[in-house]
């Protein structure tokens, strides 16, 4: 067994995600999750809580080395998933598709099974409620955009639909649902849905309550910062900010066009293609959450069912969406083949080596590049992870990438502070289209120098 450890351990290493499992656990009114100077939600509270180590939170948090990792987790949840795989786990069925009644795929960022799932757990009675993430009423007001939230409806469900890149936490749900009696599903990204697990392992009340659990496939958590940037390249006022949309829908347009849209309080709306923002490309890690350096989980291998986008060809031009969709318990698996033949859901099943694919550069970065980051010397907390820690695998150039990567999802975090407290923006951006340009030539173009200072232009211009 690890040593004892504390909130503050983890949050002080880095190593917090800012789920806010320690928070629902505490019950105690001084016990929040609030935003840092980073815009990351993180635990605050007495020090008597904040200090405290304990074997409770050691076994919970998603981020300790003491807590059980995501093989021995899906081990137990799914022994009679017929297929196992090293970077999806262990699984029943995969697929590729969307759904196919009603507006579902129109109404979501991808082919819109996520909301089919939970909602059809909702048809079926077979859940009470479902947390998810939703727009927050009033963002300036509440301090946030998005938050998570239980709902009861079809048309709760549905207003959840699409893509949000923004930090979000669980602990008020959780106090809900222990609360409230229930069967719940909770839709999460892979350490949330890990948190969910180890918590459900130690409280018998979570257990009996969360029934199933929706994952999301993810490529990092981003701070709240990232809509602020938004504001201020498309110069808006960010206190005037009503709406967020990450990924505007084109049908016309390939789905890997990433579109950014801000709704104001007067009604005006502007919006730009994340390719000429400077902090658009999602490769180069701005905002990034330090603890994701240290994830292993791209595909949530513990929820019952896991969803990304299909980005290879020729899903990848489809501007309608398409999901990639891993099934794990049986029961999911039951829902899905029945709605297939049905004519409800347009799947066709998939290996597991179609899915790695399809999410190719997050697998390198969660196993070639934490194997590199494993052996770099760090304070703080030691993560204990799946992979070994390796050096040699990476070639010289992959390693620059993956050094690159990690200063610009740290200094982001550290210039857009300084931009912001003495409110020059363009000390940001100006900065953060030099660090793109860079990490641009660097993955895409093996370094020339050319290919940095034109698309150093692109992004200036």
């Amino acid at each position: 067994m690890s040593k004892l450890l504390s909130p503050k351990d983890i949050v002080h290493s880095g190593l917090c995600i800012g789920c806010g499992s320690c928070v629902a656990q505490a019950n105690k009114p001084d016990a929040q999750m609030n935003f840092d100077d980073y815009g990351q939600l993180k635990p605050q509270g007495s020090p008597a809580w904040f200090n405290q180590k304990s074997l409770s939170f050691t076994q919970t948090c998603p981020f300790s080395p003491g807590a059980r990792n995501e093989d021995y987790l899906a081990n137990n949840l799914y022994p009679s998933a017929p297929q196992q795989d090293v970077a999806i786990g262990r699984f029943q069925t995969a697929y590729v598709g969307h759904v196919g009644e009603e507006d579902f795929r129109l109404q979501g960022s991808s082919g819109g099974m996520v909301t089919w799932v939970a909602t059809e757990l909702l048809r079926k009675g077979l859940i009470d409620g479902v947390a998810h993430v939703i727009a927050t009423e009033d963002p300036q007001t509440e301090g946030r955009y998005f938050k998570y939230r239980i709902a009861r409806t079809e048309a709760e469900v549905r207003a959840g639909a699409k893509s949000r890149y923004y930090p979000i936490e669980l602990s008020a749900i959780l106090k809900t649902i222990r609360e409230v009696p229930g069967h719940y599903a909770v839709v999460g990204i892979p350490c949330f849905i890990k948190a969910v697990q180890l918590l459900r392992r130690e409280d018998p009340v979570i257990r009996e309550r969360i029934r199933f659990t929706l994952g999301l496939f993810c490529g990092h958590m981003k701070s709240a910062r990232f809509v602020e940037s938004f504001a201020w390249q498309m110069q808006v006022p960010t206190n005037q900010i009503e709406k967020v949309e990450y990924r505007l829908k084109d049908p016309n347009r390939p789905a890997n066009w990433y579109n950014a849209q801000l709704t104001l309080r007067d009604g005006q709306v502007v919006n730009r293609d994340w390719w000429h923002l400077a902090d658009g490309d999602w490769g180069a890690g701005f905002y990034m959450n330090s603890a994701c350096n240290f994830c292993d989980d791209v595909v949530a291998e513990t929820a019952d069912i896991a969803f990304g986008d299909a980005w290879v060809e020729p899903y990848s031009s489809d501007g309608k969406g398409t999901n990639v969709v891993v099934v794990r318990s049986p029961l999911m698996q039951n829902l899905v083949e029945n709605a297939i033949q049905e004519g409800r859901l347009q799947l066709e099943t998939v290996d597991a080596a179609f899915v790695h694919q399809t999410q190719a550069a997050g697998f390198r970065q969660r196993r070639e590049g934490l194997a590199y980051r494993l052996t770099w010397n760090r304070p703080g907390v030691q993560p204990r992870k799946r992979v070994s820690p390796d050096s040699k695998t990476p070639t010289r150039h992959r390693k620059f990438i993956y050094r690159v990567r990690y200063y610009i999802s740290a200094w982001s975090n550290r210039v857009f502070k300084l931009a912001r407290q003495i409110q020059k923006p363009p000390l940001y951006y100006s900065w953060a289209r030099l660090a793109a340009a860079i990490y641009h030539g660097l993955a895409y173009h093996q370094g020339k120098m050319a290919e940095m200072r034109k698309r150093y232009s692109e992004l200036k211009g």
